[in-house]
């Protein structure tokens, strides 16, 4: 197995970079559409768990618009058809903690989709 094959690292970070932009923009069509569309499909949230599409878009529709910024995001391959991405986030409107996100991407015929992510917060220690 080939770990961080430069060609499948770009197409990666390409659509984690796309699914960020969606998440700001309250895009929830284009959110949807990157997710894998299956009942395996599972979301844990801060305060909330998904366990498949329906629910991931339940929450979706109900998610408010925010802003954030990144930090240490690193994208990891595993052969031609799996990633991990994991990223830090700092949201102004939770001051004094640090968001983490991990998300599982996997190729499907449909192109890149997320199988898998956890979002958390924990307070910001730096």
């Amino acid at each position: 197995m080939v770990v961080d094959d430069p060609d499948t690292l770009a197409e990666v970070s390409a659509i984690f970079h796309a699914y960020e932009r969606a998440l700001l923009e309250h895009d929830a069509a284009t959110l949807d559409a990157m997710f894998r569309h299956a009942p395996e499909t599972v979301r844990y949230g801060v305060a909330e768990v998904q366990y498949g599409i329906d629910e991931v878009r339940a929450f979706r529709a109900a998610q408010q618009p925010f802003e954030r910024t990144l930090s240490r995001t690193l994208i990891t391959t595993y052969g031609r058809d799996t990633a991990i991405a994991s990223t830090l986030f700092h949201r102004p409107d939770f001051p004094g903690q640090v968001g983490r996100q991990m998300q599982t991407w996997v190729r499907t015929p449909q192109g890149w989709k997320v199988a898998a992510a956890h979002v958390s917060m924990m307070p910001d220690v730096e």
